[in-house]
């Protein structure tokens, strides 16, 4: 087998959740849910909130990876459970440091991120960047040439370049420990025995494995499936079988304490748009691979991606309203590591109460924070 699994156990995600019930409700519910997150702000506890904002800035990527969020926005999930006078902004990045600048830089209010940044920049802020829930899981792996996957692989890979999305990504944080665990060293600043290229991004990454300029990449969907079909490589490495269950997370929604605090109608009117979407994704199996397809291109002006890349990509992934803690702790402590964060004591995290408000609302299991709420 080409991976094992990683340091920590993790629970099995549910699948998806029913449209959320009305803000009244939800602030009934939410001291009875505190339990599965220990937040104490204003946001959870029913205090005074400012007036409604007229804008909420939202980031996500374009990839696969961010269906709910390309869903959320083409339906108008999210903008449809906002209050009348408030509208949502997006933006959208092509790799999760840059959108973790943007809220670090107060340009964003929300943003769909993978863990590592979202980590990054609970760190960097002192907790005032925190998860409010899951959205994707799987989709990303290790996709290399068909000379290095029938050689002597992973050895074969010293000496070779691989490319990642961007320096300290999640992606980039999976290839890195990987290797460590193959006893291939890696350096964040360059150098060591396998060289990571986590500056061109996913598409010049791509072809740059076409043409034979690097061994492989470890990347999101659907430059995974991409990098297979299109740079007739082989899956030597799919994340999932490095983790419990075959889950982890990939993508996560986060927020900015400010938001969470002075508008907590808006998390959780975020919130429903979110379970809208992830419901709609999983109720419409046979649709939904096109709608986030036509979404993507919309979203990036490019054309629609082929229809064998786009089917490959869609078995590699879940989409679930679960973070999964301990899977988050564990992308942590890899980050520590590696030397990308100086500490992986990431406790707080995790605020699910607005989420399992929603959740309970409904009459839906919740979802736990474990040891990092």
């Amino acid at each position: 087998m080409f991976g094992e699994t990683l340091l920590h156990s993790s629970a099995p995600r549910h699948r998806g959740t029913r449209r959320a019930a009305t803000s009244v409700a939800l602030l009934a519910t939410a001291l009875v849910v505190g339990a599965c997150g220990s937040s104490t702000t204003p946001a959870t506890s029913g205090a005074a909130t400012q007036p409604d904002p007229s804008t909420v800035n939202l980031g996500y990527l374009v990839n696969l990876t961010h269906a709910p969020a390309l869903i959320g926005v083409s339906k108008g999930f999210f903008q449809g459970a906002m209050p009348k006078a408030t509208t949502v902004k997006t933006t959208t990045f092509s790799a999760g440091p840059a959108e973790s600048e943007a809220l670090l830089g107060g340009t964003l209010d929300a943003a769909f991120v993978g863990p590592g940044p979202a980590i990054n920049a609970f760190i960097k802020t002192k907790g005032k960047v925190l998860i409010i829930a899951g959205a994707a899981s799987g989709g990303a792996g290790l996709v290399v040439s068909k000379t290095i996957a029938d050689g002597n692989f992973p050895a074969d890979l010293a000496g070779k370049t691989l490319s990642s999305p961007q320096l300290g990504n999640t992606q980039d944080i999976a290839l890195r420990a990987w290797l460590a665990t193959k006893g291939l060293a890696t350096n964040i600043n360059g150098g060591g025995q396998v060289t990571i290229d986590s500056s061109s991004g996913n598409s010049v990454s791509l072809q740059n494995f076409e043409a034979g300029k690097i061994a492989g990449g470890w990347v999101p969907e659907p430059y995974e499936s991409e990098f297979i079909i299109q740079g007739k490589g082989t899956l030597a490495v799919d994340e999932a079988s490095l983790w419990p269950n075959g889950q982890f997370p990939t993508t996560v929604l986060v927020v900015t304490q400010n938001l969470l605090e002075n508008h907590p109608d808006i998390v959780r009117d975020l919130l429903k748009g979110l379970v809208q979407s992830v419901n709609w994704i999983n109720a419409n199996e046979s649709t939904a691979p096109a709608a986030v397809n036509a979404a993507l291109a919309a979203s990036t002006g490019g054309k629609l991606l082929k229809s064998a890349v786009l089917a490959l990509a869609w078995t590699h992934l879940s989409f679930a309203l679960d973070p999964i803690a301990a899977d988050v702790q564990t992308d942590a402590d890899n980050a520590e590591k590696l030397g990308f964060n100086k500490t992986s004591a990431i406790k707080g995290i995790l605020d699910l109460v607005p989420l399992n408000a929603v959740l309970s609302a409904t009459g839906d299991p919740t979802v736990s924070a474990g040891s990092l709420g």
